[in-house]
């Protein structure tokens, strides 16, 4: 019964010291989803290419506040995968904080963070460069069927139903041209007066965004709590010693298991492989492969609220195989300077 008692004061005591930068990153969400003036239009949008850039930088805030507000989003189809990736793969949770109380690890700490941002922008930009070619081949290739399955038609055919499709957009347009329309930031298009019979996303057209991100974060808090709790119930009835017994001096099996440790989805994760860093049981390499593997809570949020299971394994596989990359390539550049 300890141990249950642990794992449950363990969870409240991860929650609360969450829930402030969460609020926080869900504030700035929703203050800049509904900002009227459109100052900072598409902070976070698919169709800007400085996503990645502020989710690199995002991610290296502690704790993983903005890993899970933007595993919302994309769950939400708001921002690309790379995107997801990027701020993942920045994310190091309680791993800065524990450095930072170090005074001999500020020097690693500043130079895991450096790495960890280049790794961020080189996956979250290479992963939406591909994505992209992919979308064009498949557009182009779509493009082509349509094009083969008209060959043949009647022509007049043909002409008479583009007449028609144009009689039927001019009137569509005529009879919207009474009511003044604009673009808010969660993509919908609807008139200013917004009401309950918009039928789009509710989050549209919420006026308090206090209200708003306190709803999102008392939601995400409910998720963390339940899984943190059955995490912490197992991690319990482990100690430090059983890993440090586990690895070997071998760099690449090191990163291997650094990575199977990171995608264990709470801030457990992080500190344990600050702590075997720190007493020498881990290597550097390894360490940075962990880390970006992982981003604490925002992979629950990312099962919990991205209704694509098959997506969401993939994403679990390209993370690890992300962290296990990016460790042989710190491993192979120490190797070379050391």
């Amino acid at each position: 019964m300890e141990n249950f008692y642990d794992a449950i004061l363990d969870a409240l005591v991860d929650v609360f010291k969450m829930m402030p930068i969460l609020f926080l990153a869900y504030l700035l969400v929703s203050y800049l989803s509904h900002d009227h003036n459109h100052k900072f239009s598409g902070f976070l949008s698919k169709k800007k290419r400085t996503s990645v850039l502020y989710a690199s930088f995002l991610g290296c805030v502690p704790q993983c506040g903005f890993s899970s507000v933007i595993a919302d989003l994309y769950s939400r189809q708001k921002v690309t995968l790379g995107t997801l990736v990027a701020v993942f793969a920045a994310t190091s949770d309680e791993a800065i904080p524990i450095m930072i109380a170090t005074p001999s690890q500020i020097l690693n700490m500043l130079l895991l963070i450096g790495i960890k941002i280049v790794l961020a922008l080189l996956w979250g930009y290479g992963i939406d460069f591909v994505v992209e070619i992919f979308s064009k081949l498949r557009k182009k290739k779509v493009a082509n069927a349509t094009a083969k399955n008209l060959v043949g038609e009647d022509a007049s055919k043909t002409k008479e139903f583009s007449h028609a499709e144009n009689d039927h957009v001019a009137n569509h347009e005529l009879s919207e041209g009474h009511h003044e329309h604009h673009i808010h930031e969660c993509g919908h298009i609807h008139s200013d007066t917004c009401d309950e019979h918009c039928h789009h996303d509710e989050q549209c057209c919420v006026d308090n965004i206090f209200l708003d991100a306190f709803k999102h974060t008392m939601e995400i808090a409910i998720y963390v709590f339940i899984a943190t709790f059955i995490i912490n119930l197992l991690i319990n009835y482990f100690t430090l010693d059983i890993f440090t017994t586990i690895l070997t001096d071998n760099g690449i099996v090191q990163i291997l298991i650094a990575c199977v440790v990171g995608l264990i989805p709470n801030c457990a994760s992080s500190v344990l492989l600050v702590e075997l860093f720190t007493v020498g049981a881990l290597s550097f390499p390894a360490l940075v492969a962990g880390l970006s593997t992982g981003a604490g809570v925002g992979l629950i949020i990312l099962i919990t609220k991205n209704k694509h299971p098959l997506k969401n394994i993939g994403i679990l596989l390209l993370q690890f195989a992300i962290g296990v990359v990016s460790g042989l390539i710190i491993y192979g550049i120490f190797q070379l300077v050391i």
